[in-house]
């Protein structure tokens, strides 16, 4: 097992987020039940989506608000909320430390953020995701705009933060609790678009997404979240680091993002070299799950140089680049010597599963348990004007 928190004496309570995608319940059979809370201070719930108009929705009923899981009556009166967000309720309910954000955009959805390009756009942006918090029991939003192209586009996202941080202050002063603003941020040459500075005020987390450094895209082989730079790769972790903070960000609201997937490539000589491909399989070409590392007959390894976890198939050619149990203890150091807020995972389902055998493997908690007392702000649980009865009420669900 791996040795005691070497911070925890004396250091304040981290911040440990985990993003759960609403549709990890199908192929993946991954529910809310299986999300590790006691580990984690804050879920982010990937996806919400823009119309338009501006108007922010959930992507899926049926996950979100309908399925039926066991416990749930199908006798209930009145409108009642169900799916993933009447367990994520439930489980705030029952642990009061725990903190629930929509996550609007996302990769796929990002360039409908266009629809905030007008106030008319954004008045509509705020007013719907405030009344979905109010619908579904959340404690705040995230934003994940991937990315803004141009300085037109970086004024529109301060503009946007800043009537959530309005709106979501106004809520917060009526119900008197802390309401949550974040946003998924760049750490690649995207980040120097953004008015950081100018964006820092509205928000209590930058959730740093420090990983795809290299992918199908790149040229040659090279790790994809790596503590320092090398000789191999040029981004990093600690580049992304010292960029937020030289614009005034402090420390403690820098959220240090990892990958639980892996960046495989094929026909390589390894590390830093050309490549033709990647291997077989996995959630999409090149990337393969955390929890189902290391890749057949893949010998795992530890770059000193660059603090990252590795893994080569000589026989067959292949690099695959991942977090593993040395980077992260690596990065836990990191945060508790840099004083940042603490760490963030996408996405919950990709962990290796403790109960088949993989506690000296699983990195999440690993993590919570490296970073010591997690933050302890209680969450929200009023939402006297929410759609749904059972939300309404505030009665155990």
């Amino acid at each position: 097992m791996q040795q005691g928190p070497p911070h925890q004496h004396g250091a304040p309570p981290k911040i440990h987020v985990g993003y759960f995608t609403n549709w990890s319940i199908y192929g993946r059979k991954y529910h809310p039940s299986k999300i590790p809370v006691q580990q984690l201070s804050h879920i982010l719930y990937a996806f919400g989506d823009v119309r338009e108009d501006g108007t922010v929705f959930l992507t899926d009923s049926w996950s979100d608000v309908e399925i039926h899981y066991d416990g749930d009556s199908w006798e209930d009166e009145g409108k009642n909320l169900y799916g993933n967000f009447k367990q994520l309720l439930r489980m705030k309910q029952q642990n009061r430390h725990l903190k629930v954000l929509l996550s609007i955009g996302g990769w796929t959805f990002s360039s409908h953020f266009a629809a905030v390009k007008t106030p008319q756009g954004r008045t509509q942006f705020v007013r719907s995701a405030m009344q979905i918090l109010e619908d579904v029991g959340l404690d705040g939003l995230d934003i994940d705009w991937e990315y803004p192209k141009n300085t037109q586009e970086a004024d529109q996202y301060v503009q946007l933060l800043g009537e959530l941080r309005q709106a979501l202050d106004a809520r917060a002063n009526a119900m008197q609790s802390r309401h949550w603003l974040s946003i998924a941020a760049p750490c690649g040459e995207q980040m120097r678009t953004l008015h950081v500075s100018r964006m820092d005020p509205y928000l209590d987390m930058w959730n740093l997404m420090a990983y795809d450094f290299c992918g199908t895209w790149s040229e040659r082989s090279s790790h994809q979240a790596n503590l320092l730079p090398s000789q191999s790769c040029e981004a990093s972790v600690e580049n992304a680091i010292q960029f937020y903070t030289s614009q005034g960000v402090a420390p403690h609201k820098l959220i240090l993002g990892m990958p639980l997937y892996a960046r495989a490539f094929a026909q390589t000589k390894g590390l830093g070299h050309k490549f033709h491909g990647v291997p077989e399989g996995g959630a999409e070409p090149g990337n393969f799950n955390y929890r189902d590392l290391p890749l057949p007959h893949h010998e795992e390894q530890f770059d000193s140089q660059a603090l990252a976890q590795f893994s080569v198939c000589q026989s067959r050619k292949e690099f695959a680049s991942y977090e593993g149990p040395e980077s992260v203890d690596a990065k836990c150091d990191y945060i508790h010597k840099r004083g940042l807020g603490g760490a963030m995972w996408w996405e919950v389902s990709g962990d290796a599963d403790e109960e088949k055998g993989g506690v000296e493997r699983a990195l999440i908690p690993r993590t919570a348990f490296r970073l010591g007392a997690l933050d302890p702000t209680p969450n929200n649980l009023r939402y006297p004007y929410s759609q749904y009865d059972n939300v309404r009420s505030g009665q155990p669900l």
